[in-house]
């Protein structure tokens, strides 16, 4: 299933993590596991933040792919469902089919 990763970064983990290299690092690892379509980077509601879409196969994935976010940046995640356009107009042509 196609889904969004939303992380938002605590300020001072993420600054510490910058210092010391545990922040790109963790990025980086995040990216190889991951494997997103899609991936960017910038600043929401005041504080770093990353949003990935990718394939999540397995819900039992989660925790180790995302407990570094939590643990090393005190970060708060949010991982949600998603169409691309594609999806959506297949899911739309299906509903019209059932309703007639």
């Amino acid at each position: 299933m196609r889904v969004m990763l939303k992380a938002h970064i605590d300020t001072a983990a993420g600054n510490e993590g910058i210092k010391t290299g545990v922040l790109p690092q963790t990025v980086k690892g995040l990216m190889e596991s991951l494997k997103p379509e899609a991936a960017y980077f910038g600043v929401d509601e005041g504080v770093r933040t990353c949003w990935m879409v990718f394939d999540l196969q397995d819900s039992s994935r989660m925790p180790p792919l995302l407990e570094d976010l939590f643990m090393q940046f005190n970060a708060e995640v949010s991982v949600v469902p998603v169409m691309n356009a594609e999806d959506l107009a297949k899911g739309l042509s299906e509903m019209k089919a059932t309703r007639g």
